[in-house]
């Protein structure tokens, strides 16, 4: 509007912490390429959006014309087991489960129809805060499978899945999320786990500010201080217990411990590991997810790290909380530190010892200035 300032909701000290994080990753894993979104619980602001590999934009004549792509908003990835914090938040709606609920997923199989669906372990009898904790995917489509399918739909798609965020860039893509009837037995057991639908990281990052946010979702905004309304889609008590379980994640016998962990602040997260579909079939390559939420007990940063093809097919690790979670954690522990946010977490942080976590990363200083040209989205 005329005589109005547009300020952009980018923080330049953050998105460059996540760039200088993720391009070292990417490096380090000999990944393809990946990305890197970091929203504020509180309004939904993007404060960070990153992807690699990227370009310089005062260098046209070596630019890669598919470098260009905003892959945070226009790449589609299957979410793994990301998407189980939703899967569970639909079972505790249902009223059919707590969080004590038991589970059993001995013996690390289970048979639907033409799927045997594998866990990475046998994790014996969980309860529903373990199918969390050890991402199980036979334990959470035992879950699913007690759930009618439309209840399993309207949760995914009140969060956010199968449709645009709304942020307003360009080329946006809205994902997939088969309609239901599409969904036989085997389409609502995979959906659980995170196979047969496909999301934004800035979808996901959507998704978990929700729950970060008393189950209230809010479209991610580029603008500083844009009028941007909320919309409740979980209860909050539901949204509080999920919060909780993913805590459990970046703690001892957790898949993102201890790799997540952000000295002095508590941390909920969720790891997620997808193969790689390639003309109609699943190959032994793969896409390393982590979503984030911290501080935990009163959250302000929401990140999705999305890491693409790490190896190269070559071997090496592909876990999201091997190759994911560290890149949060250096980054996290650099924006929390830049944004004044008290520590939640100080006392059982000293009493753990140091080990615990991972070394302070850093805040840009001035010398960082001119390599930050690439960090701009």
């Amino acid at each position: 509007e005329p005589g109005v300032d547009l300020t952009l909701s980018i923080d330049r000290r953050i998105q460059y912490l996540a760039y200088r994080e993720l391009k070292a990753a990417i490096i380090e894993r000999h990944a393809s390429s990946g990305s890197m979104v970091i929203l504020d619980a509180r309004n939904g602001e993007v404060l960070a959006m990153v992807n690699q590999p990227s370009f310089n934009p005062n260098a046209r004549e070596k630019m890669d014309p598919q470098f260009r792509r905003n892959r945070a908003l226009t790449d589609l990835v299957e979410p793994g087991s990301t998407i189980k914090a939703f899967t569970i938040s639909a079972a505790l709606e249902s009223g059919k489960w707590k969080p004590d609920s038991k589970v059993d997923t001995n013996p690390g199989t289970y048979q639907i129809s033409n799927l045997l669906i594998h866990d990475v372990h046998n994790h014996g009898l969980l309860n529903l805060t373990g199918v969390i904790t050890k991402s199980s995917n036979v334990g959470a489509a035992k879950v699913a499978e007690t759930l009618p399918k439309e209840s399993l739909y309207d949760i995914y798609h009140r969060f956010g899945f199968g449709e645009s965020t709304g942020s307003g860039f360009p080329g946006e893509s809205s994902g997939y999320l088969p309609i239901i009837k599409a969904w036989g037995p085997v389409e609502k057991a995979t959906i659980s786990y995170g196979y047969g639908l496909s999301v934004t990281p800035l979808q996901l990052a959507q998704g978990y500010a929700a729950i970060a946010n008393d189950g209230r979702l809010r479209a991610p905004t580029f603008v500083k201080d844009a009028l941007n309304p909320d919309n409740a889609v979980v209860d909050p008590q539901i949204a509080h217990t999920i919060l909780r379980m993913l805590q459990t994640v970046v703690m001892p016998g957790g898949t993102a411990y201890p790799q997540a962990v952000v000295p002095n602040y508590l941390v909920a997260g969720k790891t997620g590991t997808a193969r790689i579909a390639h003309a109609g079939s699943y190959q032994n390559r793969y896409i390393s997810l982590f979503v984030g939420i911290v501080p935990a007990s009163d959250p302000r940063l929401v990140g999705v790290i999305v890491i693409n093809d790490p190896g190269g097919g070559a071997g090496g690790p592909y876990y999201g909380g091997l190759v994911s979670a560290p890149v949060f954690s250096k980054v996290m522990d650099g924006a929390l530190r830049l944004l004044d946010v008290p520590p939640d977490n100080v006392q059982r942080w000293y009493a753990a010892g140091p080990d615990v976590g991972t070394h302070a990363a850093p805040a840009p200083s001035a010398a960082d200035d001119a390599a930050a040209e690439e960090a701009v989205p």
